[in-house]
This record gives structure tokens, C-alpha cells and sequence, in this order.
């Protein structure tokens, strides 16, 4: 296991929309074809990011604007270099999302409990998170979320990519 590591190190990633546990492309992280990735805990953004929903599709963005909408709520994981392409390759970096390193606190889901909060039981690690660098501005003046859950309120079902028209360009929508 060791020498493998060397050969394959492993990176810390952040994840708030489909990609966590119970969403729609949850099955990527699991599928151990795709490389290792293990559940470290739930992370929270140090800084305050807008989260939306978007497109005709119901795709969540984090957009690269600091100091706007919430401090985002998602899930950390420690990923080898296979599955980090994996995640490259669903996002598109770097051309459509731009994956930087950003400082997270990480929170082992068992240290959670009532009357702590997440700044008194998480502790600080760096991850890298997917955002969305080019937006158009109207995207800032819908709806914020410091959490993703594709059967939230919202009413915004996710449309998986193998059911998207493949004529239509959403990444109009956004850019």
C-alpha cells in the first residue's frame, strides 16, 4: 500500500453538489474503476461562495466570488490521481470549472452533535473545490444555498448528463 502511494498520492477534494452522498452522480466516487476515494467527513467553506442552481438542467455552480451567499456545506474525500481525473473530466477543468486548492473545515460526521458548532468541532485542511470562474452576473440575483440536496426545497430536479439534449449548449446559460 505504501509504495503505491509514493506512485500515487492522494488529494483532498470538496464536493457541494452532485457528487456527495445520495446524489445523482454520487456513483462516480463510489465506482472504484474510477480510482480510490475515501469519506473523510463534512467540510465547510472558510469563506462565503455563492451556491446556485442553474441552467435548464438544475446544475449546481459555486461561483467564484468571494464574500457572497453562504458558507458552503459539502462533503470531503481523499481521492488517488485517478479518480482526481475522473472528477477533472465530469467538471471539465479547466475549461468550463477551474479546480483551485482552498482552505475548508473538516468535520468527522461523529464529532456533529447538538450545541457545537462547526467552528468549534471542525478543524482547518485545504481541498480542492470545483467553481465555476466565468459567470454571467444575473446568476447573483437568484437564489443562494449554503447546501445542496438535488430533493430540496428548491424543487429543482438535476438532469443527468446521459438525458441532456446533446445539441443544446448549456454553458451558455451560465457564461
Amino acid at each position: 500500500m505504501y509504495e503505491n502511494l509514493f506512485k500515487n498520492p492522494l488529494h483532498r477534494v470538496f464536493v457541494y453538489g452532485t457528487l456527495k452522498r445520495g446524489e445523482p452522480n454520487h456513483g462516480i466516487i463510489k465506482d472504484v474503476t474510477n480510482g480510490y476515494a475515501k469519506f473523510l467527513g463534512i467540510g465547510k467553506t472558510t469563506i462565503s461562495y455563492p451556491l446556485v442552481i442553474a441552467t435548464k438542467y438544475n446544475i449546481p455552480f459555486l461561483l467564484k466570488k468571494s464574500n457572497v451567499g453562504n458558507h458552503v456545506q459539502g462533503e470531503i474525500y481523499d481521492v488517488d490521481s485517478a479518480m482526481l481525473r475522473r472528477l477533472d473530466e465530469l467538471e471539465e477543468h479547466p475549461t468550463f470549472y477551474e479546480r483551485t486548492e482552498e482552505e475548508v473545515l473538516l468535520t468527522p460526521e461523529a464529532r456533529l452533535r447538538p450545541g457545537k458548532t462547526f467552528e468549534e468541532v471542525g478543524e482547518l485542511t485545504k481541498a480542492w473545490i470545483y467553481f465555476l470562474p466565468r459567470y454571467n452576473p444575473t446568476l447573483l440575483e437568484g437564489s443562494m444555498y449554503a447546501s445542496y440536496s438535488n430533493n430540496g426545497k428548491h424543487g429543482l430536479k438535476y438532469c443527468e448528463k446521459y438525458v441532456r439534449d446533446p445539441s443544446y449548449d448549456h454553458k451558455k446559460e451560465v457564461q
